[in-house]
C-alpha cells in the first residue's frame, strides 16, 4: 500500500542581487517518487543535492513551487488549517541537531506533551505518565523527565527528539540527517533503536542521508539524488549491487571498506 507520493515535485527559490537584480534558483526539479506503508525509503546525496529541500516540502515545512503530494490517496499539497493539522498528525520529522530542535528551556516532559497538546489528543492515563512511557520506549530513564536538553548527551538528546516524532502515533517518520552529527558507536545505537520502533508499530520512514553506509543498514529502498534531482531509485540490493548512474557510482566508491574481498568484485564488476 502507497503511504506518501510525490509527483513532479520542484522547488525554485528567488535570489535578489544588486541593485534590485533577480535570479531564479531550482533546488528540487521534478522530484517523483512514493513511500510504502511500513518501508524505509532513503533519499541520499551530497550537500546541496536537495534532499533536504524534498525533506521539508514532503513534511509540509516548506509549499513546492510546482507538483502534488499524495498521503493516503489524498491530495495535501495545499492542505490548510484543519487539514494540515491532521497531516500532522500523521507525519513526523527527526532533526540533524536535536539540541537545536529541542526547546533548551522546556523539560523533556513538556517536550513531550507539546504535541498532545497542540493536537488536542488525550492518552490513556494522562499526557505525563505518556511522556515517561515514550522515554522508556526510546532507552531513556522516565524518572528524569522533569530534566532539560542540556543535561542530555547527543545520542540522548536525539532519542528525545525521536520520542517526541512518536508521541502522536504517526504513520511516517521523516529523519532529516538525524544521525550524522552523532559518533559512530552512538548511530548505531539509534538506527537500532529506529529498526525496533518500526518493528513494532509499522510506521515508514524517509531517511534522509549522504552516509551509505548507514542508509544500507536501514532502508529497502534507496533514491539518490544529485543536482535537484532522482538520478536513481531502486532497492537497496539494486543500488547497492548494481548501480546503473555514474554518480551513484562515485558515492559507493567512496565509502571506507574493510572486505578486500568486497573491493576485488566490485573492481570487476565495473
Amino acid at each position: 500500500m502507497t503511504l506518501l507520493r510525490a509527483k513532479d515535485l520542484t522547488k525554485r527559490f528567488v535570489l535578489r542581487g544588486p541593485l534590485g537584480s533577480r535570479a531564479e534558483f531550482t533546488a528540487v526539479d521534478k522530484v517523483s517518487f512514493e513511500v510504502r506503508l511500513g518501508e524505509t525509503l532513503a533519499v541520499v546525496g551530497e550537500s546541496g543535492s536537495g534532499k533536504s529541500t524534498t525533506a521539508r516540502m514532503i513534511a509540509k515545512l516548506m509549499d513546492p513551487t510546482e507538483g502534488v503530494l499524495e498521503f493516503e490517496g489524498e491530495d495535501v499539497t495545499a492542505a490548510k488549517k484543519d487539514a494540515l493539522a491532521r497531516f500532522r498528525a500523521n507525519v513526523q520529522v527527526v532533526f540533524q541537531d536535536p539540541f537545536s530542535s529541542l526547546n533548551p528551556r522546556h523539560t523533556v516532559e513538556r517536550i513531550l506533551m507539546a504535541p498532545l497538546v497542540y493536537q488536542g489528543i488525550a492518552p490513556k492515563g494522562d499526557r505525563r505518565s505518556h511522556a515517561k512511557e515514550l522515554m522508556e520506549r526510546v532507552g531513556l530513564n522516565p524518572d528524569h523527565s522533569l530534566r532539560y536538553p542540556a543535561q542530555f548527551s547527543g545520542g540522548q538528546a536525539q532519542r528525545i527528539g525521536i520520542a517526541r516524532a512518536l508521541a502522536v502515533n504517526p504513520k511516517l517518520v521523516i529523519c532529516d540527517e538525524a544521525v550524522s552529527a552523532l559518533d559512530v558507536s552512538v548511530q548505531a545505537q539509534v538506527i537500532e533503536l529506529l529498526r525496533r520502533l518500526q518493528r513494532e508499530s509499522g510506521f515508514s520512514y524517509v531517511f534522509i542521508a549522504h552516509d551509505l553506509a548507514v542508509v544500507r543498514q536501514i532502508a529497502q529502498r534507496v533514491a539518490v539524488m544529485s543536482k535537484g534531482k532522482i538520478v536513481e531509485l531502486g532497492t537497496t540490493a539494486q543500488v547497492f549491487g548494481d548501480p546503473q548512474d555514474e554518480y551513484t557510482r562515485t558515492l559507493l566508491a567512496a565509502i571506507p571498506r574493510i572486505d578486500p574481498e568486497w573491493d576485488r568484485r566490485r573492481r570487476e564488476a565495473t
